[in-house]
């Protein structure tokens, strides 16, 4: 199984869209951009937010085992992704790319 790297790229937050719709909650993201992950396809890597792995370990999971090419040429490195979590209020970017 291949090893893949996880890179928090960009940070979003749309304050007009939590003050019309959100409810106050006391604790967001805690993922800064620049921050690395590592993990082995299945497991996700400590620290990292669940909601966010919900939507990248489909991804992750193929690239571990050899996968590559989504949607047919979408990425310009075949063995990567961008992604985002789920978060319509502070989506993160992730970058996922298998390591050599």
């Amino acid at each position: 199984m291949k090893k893949i790297k996880i890179t928090v790229l960009r940070k979003a937050r749309y304050d007009d869209l939590i003050a019309k719709y959100e409810n106050p909650i006391k604790h967001a993201c805690d993922l800064e951009e620049g921050q690395v992950f590592y993990c082995d396809g299945w497991q996700k890597p400590e620290g990292f937010c669940d909601s966010a792995w919900e939507t990248l370990s489909p991804f992750v999971m193929t690239l571990a085992h050899g996968g590559e090419n989504f949607y047919d040429g979408w990425m310009k490195d075949p063995k990567s992704a961008m992604l985002s979590c789920n978060d319509g209020f502070r989506p993160v970017s992730f970058y996922i790319e298998v390591c050599d």
